[in-house]
């Protein structure tokens, strides 16, 4: 439930051409700590960059739990469509993404929270990419989550289960 498809240090090292390749379309990432600081008003360059190449090739979307007075700026800069309130890690906020036209298995959640972006995509059956987070703070209600990520990690080390740059299906 919480293994993603492929698991990268940030958006910047995932190899985009390869996820065109398997006829991916939607590149659905989260805000906070995936594209942007959780204390930055607007998107940095770094990212701005990369979304402006991506939207050569892929449909993009900002999908978060946070409201739509903070992810409007991205939207607006980024000129791409974003879904707030998302409540992930249930699928709600997908399923808008789709009733746009998309189908799922054109579909990458990206995002650096085991817990509510790579299970909401997994729940959804789709595609899904782990980054670490950008930054430490984080939302208070994002500190319960990490310290659950904290013991799934572990438990995957142990196993020998995920590392970086490894695709899994």
């Amino acid at each position: 439930m919480f293994k993603p498809t492929i698991y990268q240090k940030n958006i910047y090292n995932i190899d985009y051409s390869a996820l065109k390749k398997q006829n991916i379309k939607v590149l659905v990432f989260d805000l906070d700590n995936t594209l942007a600081l959780i204390d930055e008003n607007k998107c940095p360059s770094k990212s701005k960059k990369l979304i402006k190449e991506l939207k050569k090739d892929f449909q993009i979307f900002i999908i978060s739990n946070n409201t739509s007075a903070r992810i409007k700026p991205y939207v607006e800069e980024l000129g791409i469509e974003g879904v707030p309130n998302a409540r992930k890690p249930f699928t709600r906020g997908l399923k808008k993404i789709v009733e746009k036209g998309y189908k799922k298995e054109e579909m990458v959640m990206i995002g650096d929270q085991l817990v509510t972006d790579i299970l909401s995509g997994n729940r959804f059956h789709i595609k899904t990419i782990l980054v670490d987070p950008l930054g430490k703070k984080d939302l208070k209600i994002t500190a319960f989550n990490r310290l659950l990520e904290k013991q799934i990690f572990k438990f995957y080390k142990r196993k020998n289960i995920l590392e970086r740059g490894r695709y899994y299906e």
